[in-house]
């Protein structure tokens, strides 16, 4: 598709079609709310047409009206929804959209369920129509299964005649390869006019926006057929398959794009990177990880293998290894890993270590500060040159409330600690390994909080006689005895 020469990229209004009931899904969630590479469907059509800056943006909402405004209402505040209560075709829905305040200058009319969009294709579209003075040009491409889209039927001197649906197609039209992608510019005004002379004399009884191309060009009006390079643009969505798909194609297309820009993917195909995510050069990603959501990783980072990063952020440097982080910051130089789990707000400093199964919420972990192994860590702040024993538990929930527990710079907390929050380990206090501590440990002091140990000599011979362990400890008495006598 190239567009004539001038600057003609000025979009007045985009109507995207999001009432469907999607009934191939056999979902209770409305088709255009399944999510894929970090968005809905729709949240994928909105943030291409979103660069386009155009004046307004109307959705037509029907099925699962509620849930899908609402969304709407958390992704794009700005937009304005139409309700399109009976379902009565396309057109029937772009009808509505314009009676609201009928836009007279360029309309782009699209699908809610079209992923793989691109800000681009659509830029091009527009400056394609607003350019060629025609008043509907519609995005067309060629598909190697056209199954189930609308054929583009083109007069002898190639201009578009008009789009005819499968279902209305016949056995030759039905061969044609050039499908509709509907994604379509208009000319508001000319729009406006065409639409109120629909008919719904088709199989499915409904309106059809097709049909307005061939009226509009009836009343003299030029049309254009932009054919678009990669027809996976204009694949839309209508069951698993397709989302499954889709999603695919998209993750393709989001790691082909890090890639080039400068980061180490090392095998594509496992890994799953959203398109809301972040990722600097230099950065490397081992197989089986998946960075979602808004997660940000800057230079030098080391990801994986088999990582879940969701809303992170993951400064220079940084080591993760086989472990799922949430909503946390994993500081410079720092490594994590593997088998920690970072619940939400784990916030680890610099040049800081977070060790095989080791778990971690709502907690800071300071400067140079190490949880090694077999640890839980949760509402608690650890200073900077601390370091955390082996299955040390922070015990911050007592039942009811959450308390918090507060480490000093350069503690040495004994393997097998368990703190009692509320509790404060002062700077350069040391705890004793095995100690139950729930009372707070003064700066510089040694906290000890167990039972003195007793040897009952004899026991096992007493009570477990006949046992692989009595007769151990037999031979052991039997020595003793002997070594005495001598």
């Amino acid at each position: 598709m190239t567009p004539p020469q001038g600057t003609g990229s000025s979009l007045d209004c985009a109507i995207v079609l999001a009432a469907g009931e999607g009934t191939r899904m056999k979902s209770s969630t409305p088709k255009v709310l399944h999510e894929i590479a970090g968005r809905s469907l729709v949240g994928h059509v909105l943030a291409a047409v979103e660069e386009l800056s155009p004046q307004e943006i109307r959705v037509v909402v029907g099925a699962g009206r509620e849930s899908v405004e609402a969304h709407l209402k958390k992704i794009a505040p700005k937009i304005k929804t139409v309700h399109q209560e009976h379902r009565g075709g396309t057109g029937h829905a772009v009808q509505l959209a314009l009676a609201i305040n009928p836009p007279s200058g360029t309309v782009l009319v699209l699908a809610g369920d079209t992923p793989m969009l691109t800000g681009h294709s659509l830029a091009q579209l527009i400056e394609h129509h607003n350019n060629g003075g025609y008043v509907a040009s519609v995005l067309t491409a060629e598909h190697i299964d056209p199954t189930g889209y609308g054929r583009i039927i083109r007069a002898d001197d190639e201009s578009l005649l008009r789009i005819v649906e499968e279902r209305d197609a016949t056995e030759i039209e039905k061969e044609i390869l050039e499908v509709n992608s509907g994604v379509y510019a208009f000319n508001g005004s000319k729009l406006l006019e065409a639409i109120g002379k629909l008919k719904n004399s088709n199989s499915q009884g409904e309106l059809y926006l097709t049909d307005v191309i061939e009226i509009m060009r009836n009343d003299g009006g030029k049309i254009a057929a932009a054919l678009i390079d990669d027809f996976v643009e204009t694949l839309g969505v209508n069951d698993r398959v397709q989302l499954a798909e889709s999603a695919a194609y998209l993750r393709d297309r989001i790691n082909d794009d890090f890639m080039r820009a400068g980061v180490s993917i090392l095998d594509p195909t496992t890994t799953w990177i959203d398109a809301t995510s972040m990722i600097a050069s230099d950065v490397t990603i081992y197989p089986g990880s998946s960075i979602l959501g808004t997660t940000r990783i800057e230079t030098g980072a080391v990801i994986g293998p088999r990582t879940t990063l969701e809303s992170c952020v993951v400064l220079e440097g940084a080591t993760i290894n086989e472990s799922q982080c949430f909503e946390s910051t994993i500081g410079a130089h720092s490594n994590v890993g593997p088998y920690s789990y970072l619940r939400k707000d784990s916030l680890l400093g610099n040049h800081t270590k977070v060790g095989a199964f080791v778990e971690m919420k709502n907690s800071t972990l300071g400067d140079g500060s190490k949880v090694p192994h077999l640890s839980y860590v949760g509402d608690a702040t650890i200073g900077q040159g601390t370091n955390i024993g082996a299955a040390t538990i922070f015990v911050n929930y007592d039942g009811v409330n959450k308390h918090q527990t507060l480490v000093g710079d350069d503690v040495r907390i004994g393997s097998d600690s368990m703190l009692i929050a509320p509790v404060k380990i002062g700077d350069g206090a040391y705890t004793a390994a095995g100690s139950v501590i729930t009372e707070d440990v003064p700066p510089g002091a040694m906290g000890v909080g167990r039972a003195r140990q007793r040897n009952v000599l004899g026991w096992v011979l007493r009570k477990r006689l006949g046992t692989k362990s009595a007769e151990a400890a037999a031979r052991h008495t039997g020595d003793e005895v002997n070594n005495k006598k001598g």
